[in-house]
């Protein structure tokens, strides 16, 4: 008989849910209405307009809501619905008095919502939970760095804490974050990237030597075709929508791949624009493939195929000759593999017809400049590395790379998840950089790799870490296997979060936790040497600087430079090699540092300070030389898996709502997809409804199905028709995360493949409503 996982708490009803139609065009009108009405309810008219106006402009503060690069000449509202969003729920004027800590226990405020949790407002003043109680209490923020310090001074072992990071901690903070951890001794730093596009820069970082964007943010303008793949750039990056309109303009095409229809990327009504007001819009997709989950690379192969038959049909004319010659590996291998792809086979991996893939074959062909860009729903599938490497492996046979208006765009989603990593975020860091360290600054930091985000889950099941300290975010919400992640957490002796809001991060904890509350990135940072700016990396590795603009709501909050230095003096005082007071009096310390250490960031602090900032260097955009292995990109034959999907079975992928980033969750709506008042939905084609038997509405209890023997079960969402890819259906995260098991990753990535899911849906009719009942406080459903 197959064990039980635990079953998440139901705290949202799906029966409250109102379902619409899905939405065929986005932005508009709704877009300023969703943007403006609410920043001004919660902020003011004042604040939020300082704040509106100021976000994504050179002198002002980077949006925390994804890492969507800024163009040369900017708007004056330089922001996106979303980006709105996230300024109105980080700089709401509400914050938790003290009272609520002696009025809420831990345990009742795991039963609440994560879309309650951030609705109390800010935290602005540290507070502690003692060993054997449920409740927070206020402690000072000497006694906590005392307390943090004194609890990893009683390690056996330095890799018995781990550092986790967030992708909206600033470069400055990332840097010497990484270095309090590698002075401590240990390399256990796991951050979001993790779990968002670790296969990205595994796959790239093989094949052309970098594992970041080959574009810059002009090159979508100047391609004859871009490929949208695995996004949904309308919701979780929507200034992207602007510059797609830009390059229809110019006369490119589209084509949107994915396995669900999205309205952002059909029409797009710019909302500063008088036809995206009272007009139609821009039509965006030229071509949109409903593709099968988890089909991508077989489509890409089969292109790929498609371009060396016609390179047969015309020789010399197809191909990209020189550059292959000169800066390419791997080309005759490659195409004696795809030579027998069968075509069949491709077919049932893609659920395409073979039309529509000969139609996008034909695009490629007629274009001179393409661009390929992809998220999530391409980086999280088992075999999500060799995937890329096929889009790779396309861009390459005809030169589509390191030329204008060419090469491969991935698109992250935390606004400086990749300038984390940039800075040393990463558990593998390569051995120059180690070396830097140690060479800057007289230490001699470990070797060793460390835990990524599903290794650090595993240690602190098995009780091997003592200390956890996480700089931002919300990882129990945010990794798979919601329950096992949950066991972990209530293992470890300290949990430390510093965090500007509520989360359930902070309610899943072991014997010790502290809550240290941050400055917002909208906030002045006020230090010694005067008012801090700090910096960011977009996703098309340009640096610029942010720096906050309204008074910090509280004069408790410290900044989370302020708070790695309180720590690291707690730990080490004054006496050592390194000068952590200075980094916290004057951060062009900390970029001095990161000057001599990190390549590309020659005169930083006064490059900085320029208009646009700075692009750092990249070999296969700049120049077309690629730091690999060979010193060329190397074309690579992949083997690609086929996921059966058994009769009766669907392929689940959980995704963003609209009004969501990552685990916050701004309101229980997603109103491009029709969906209202609750977040308990799972989305099926209807032809798949119609042969599993269950009617538009139902609700129905979601089962995935693995092979450890565990039945991981989200009891009561409601079944809605959608115009999915045959076969598939999709859900949202937090809200799926207890169906995949820790230990379903990316092959070569370690990233959880939560977009390749088999599992099937069980009508609640059939049961009743008695086992619905979760155990309490196992999982709050409105999100996480």
């Amino acid at each position: 008989m197959a064990a039980k996982a635990p079953v998440e708490d139901i705290s949202e009803d799906a029966r409250e849910m109102e379902v619409s139609p899905p939405r065929e065009w986005a932005a508009g009108i709704p877009g300023i209405t969703h943007s403006m009405v609410p920043a001004i309810k919660d902020m003011g008219l004042g604040r939020a307009l300082t704040l509106l106006t100021d976000m994504n402009q050179k002198d002002g503060f980077d949006c925390m809501s994804c890492a969507w690069a800024d163009p040369d000449h900017r708007k004056t509202f330089e922001f996106c619905e979303n980006g709105a969003k996230a300024v109105t729920w980080e700089a709401t004027p509400v914050t938790i008095p003290t009272s609520f800590w002696a009025q809420n226990s831990i345990t009742g405020l795991f039963d609440k919502s994560e879309y309650w949790l951030g609705m109390q407002g800010r935290l602005i003043e540290p507070v502690y939970k003692p060993k054997g109680k449920d409740h927070y209490e206020p402690i000072s923020w000497d006694a906590a760095f005392a307390l943090i310090a004194d609890r990893l001074k009683a390690m056996d072992s330095p890799d018995e804490a781990t550092f986790y990071t967030s992708g909206r901690t600033a470069n400055e903070t990332a840097f010497i974050y990484q270095l309090l951890a590698r002075s401590l001794g240990t390399n256990n730093l796991p951050d979001c990237s993790n779990m968002c596009h670790e296969s990205t820069g595994k796959a790239m970082g093989q094949v052309i030597g970098i594992g970041k964007n080959t574009i810059a943010y002009k090159d979508f303008a100047k391609a004859d075709l871009i490929i949208v793949m695995g996004q949904n750039p309308g919701t979780n990056h929507p200034r992207m929508l602007t510059a797609l309109e830009e390059a229809k303009d110019n006369g490119a095409e589209i084509v949107a791949i994915n396995t669900l229809h999205e309205a952002g990327l059909s029409r797009y009504k710019n909302p500063q624009r008088v036809r995206g007001i009272i007009g139609h819009g821009t039509g965006l997709a030229d071509q949109y493939m409903l593709i099968r989950a988890g089909g991508d690379g077989w489509l890409m192969k089969a292109i790929s195929q498609k371009v060396f038959e016609a390179e047969d049909a015309a020789p010399g004319t197809v191909l990209d000759h020189a550059f292959l010659e000169e800066h390419c590996s791997g080309q005759d291998e490659f195409r004696e593999h795809v030579k027998d792809l069968d075509p069949e086979m491709v077919l049932r991996a893609t659920g395409l017809t073979q039309a529509e893939i000969d139609e996008l074959a034909e695009r490629y062909l007629r274009a001179d400049r393409v661009v390929i860009t992809w998220a999530m729903g391409l980086t999280q599938h088992r075999d999500a590395v060799s995937i890329i490497k096929e889009v790779i492996n396309l861009l390459l046979l005809r030169g589509n790379m390191g030329k204008p208006g060419a090469g491969a765009s991935p698109i992250r989603g935390h606004s400086n998840v990749q300038g984390d990593r940039t800075m040393g975020i990463w558990e593998q860091m390569p051995e120059k950089f180690l070396a830097g360290l140690d060479r800057e600054f007289g230490i001699s930091v470990p070797r060793e790799h460390g835990y990524d985000v599903v290794k650090s889950v595993g240690a602190m099941q098995a009780g091997r870490t003592k200390v956890w300290i996480a700089m931002g975010g919300n990882m129990v919400s945010a990794v798979s296997d919601t329950h096992a992640a949950e066991e972990g957490f209530r293992k470890v002796g300290l949990n430390v979060q510093i965090s500007t809001k509520l989360n359930r991060n902070h309610l899943t904890v072991g014997d010790e936790a502290l809550i240290l509350p941050v400055l917002g990135r909208t906030e002045i940072d006020m230090q010694a040497a005067g008012e801090q700016s700090l910096s960011v990396e977009d996703s098309v590795c340009a640096i610029h600087a942010t720096k906050g603009k309204v008074k910090p709501i509280s004069p408790l909050l410290k900044s989370e430079v302020s708070v790695v230095v309180g720590i690291a003096r707690a730990l080490w005082g004054d006496s050592g090699p390194i000068d952590w007071a200075g980094f916290e009096r004057d951060y062009d310390t900390i970029r001095d540092h990161i000057e001599h250490v990190v390549p590309g960031f020659t005169d930083f602090n006064k490059r900085m300070r320029e208009d646009n900032g700075f692009i750092l260097p990249h070999g296969p955009r700049d120049s077309r030389t690629f730091p690999t292995a060979t010193g060329k990109a190397m074309i690579t034959v992949n083997d690609l898996e086929y996921i059966e999907r058994p009769k009766g079975r669907l392929l689940l992928q959980s995704m963003r709502a609209h009004d969501q980033f990552n685990t916050t969750i701004y309101s229980l709506d997603d109103r491009y997809r029709g969906i209202k008042k609750s977040r308990r939905v799972i989305f099926v084609n209807p032809d798949d409804l119609l042969e599993l038997g269950i009617a538009d509405g139902d609700l129905v209890d979601v089962h995935s199905e693995f092979t450890d023997g565990v039945d991981r079960v989200v009891h009561e969402f409601k079944a809605v028709s959608f115009p999915t890819s045959r076969g598939c259906a999709a859900t949202y995260f937090p809200e799926g995360n207890p169906l995949v098991p820790l230990g379903f990753t990316a092959l070569g990535s370690n990233t959880p493949a939560s977009k390749s899911v088999v599992v099937r849906l069980e009508p609640v009719s059939a049961r009743g409503r008695s086992d619905a009942a979760g155990a309490p406080g196992a999982m709050a459903a409105a999100g996480r």
